[in-house]
């Protein structure tokens, strides 16, 4: 009985994480159309209802047109171009309602049936609060554009509202994780953790500076590959000293973290497949090898597709499936790491 309530559960969590999953890539839509400051205010309860009658669009888009972006870049916006942008972030915001259902509803459900261990309680309880955390960092992040100076988020709360998100869904893998995979987890482990958490670490610092690529469209700065503007390490990485602000700021050298951390996730990636590769191991786990290997080399074409057409029309396209491939990169990574380590 144990065992079916936990395929149960975590069938229920798998699918908590799709809805997890689309809702960063509707996040990287929202931003990519420029969509995210469209709504200004904040109604958790009620903002499911977008504008209807005229004169409510008028004034939402009258409230739009008091911050930077619509003074400063969209200023020619007819009242349809404000719909335009306002459907985006209206979804954005919706879906985050529709997760929070799928989770809080199946939870009383199960709970009621006894389907639910005690010992299952507090970590979905922790996966409640990681949700709601996210939301209000999500305000945060917009507040901070919805002025007269800034015509966008900034770009420090946009990477942390991104961090958010990849905490929030790997702790629900990890949970369903623990539920579905125990058994083939005791039978077989590829025994090299060690290495296996070092990539998971540098992946994770590599979404991190992701992020922060988008916030500051980083790409633009230096659309250029293999050199970055002719210079494989240029000057200014190193001229103005490795403080936070130049770190996290400077958009030559976020573009040089980002691209050197490509290279070592690259690197540890294929590591990995050939330290295990001698290992007589289940064909389930050859699958959870090969897949990263597989996906890394085609994220890193879509991050130098990104990079060359940055300027181009299409960029979106390439930047949108890069993203994809970013989250797809760390779940099976999460997931290789959960099938290395001794306990969890």
């Amino acid at each position: 009985m144990k065992s079916k309530n936990d395929r149960l559960i975590a069938t229920w969590l798998y699918f908590g994480a799709g809805t997890i999953i689309i809702q960063i890539l509707l996040g990287g839509v929202t931003r990519l159309t420029g969509s995210g400051l469209s709504i200004t205010e904040w109604k958790p309860l009620m903002g499911f209802i977008p504008p209807i009658a005229t004169d409510e669009w008028e004034l939402s888009f009258e409230k739009y047109k008091q911050i930077a972006q619509f003074k400063l870049i969209n200023s020619s916006f007819t009242l349809e171009d404000y719909k335009s942008i306002y459907f985006w972030e209206w979804l954005h915001r919706n879906w985050a309602r529709f997760m929070g259902l799928c989770f809080i509803l199946p939870f009383f459900f199960l709970l009621i049936k006894r389907k639910i261990s005690n010992t299952l309680i507090l970590p979905i309880f922790v996966l409640f609060l990681l949700g709601l955390l996210q939301g209000a960092i999500g305000w945060i992040m917009v507040k901070s554009g919805l002025n007269d100076t800034n015509i966008r988020v900034n770009h420090i709360r946009l990477s942390i509202h991104f961090m958010a998100a990849i905490l929030l869904l790997a702790y629900t893998l990890w949970i369903a994780f623990k539920l579905s995979l125990k058994d083939l987890k005791m039978r077989h482990r590829l025994k090299c953790n060690l290495w296996s958490f070092l990539l998971l670490m540098a992946l994770v610092t590599q979404l991190f500076y992701g992020a922060l690529m988008a916030g500051t469209s980083a790409a633009l700065a230096a659309p250029t590959w293999p050199t970055i503007n002719g210079s494989y390490i240029p000057a200014q990485v190193y001229n103005q000293g490795f403080n936070i602000n130049h770190l996290s700021s400077d958009l030559v050298t976020i573009q040089f973290i980002h691209r050197s951390l490509a290279y070592l996730i690259c690197i540890l990636t294929i590591l990995i497949y050939i330290k295990t590769s001698s290992w007589k191991i289940n064909r389930k786990l050859e699958v959870v090898r090969l897949v990263p290997l597989v996906i890394v080399f085609a994220q890193c074409a879509l991050g130098i597709g990104t990079l060359l057409n940055c300027l181009n029309n299409d960029y979106k396209i390439y930047a949108a499936l890069h993203q994809f491939m970013g989250l797809s990169l760390f779940i099976s990574i999460l997931l290789l790491h959960y099938l290395n380590i001794k306990k969890t």
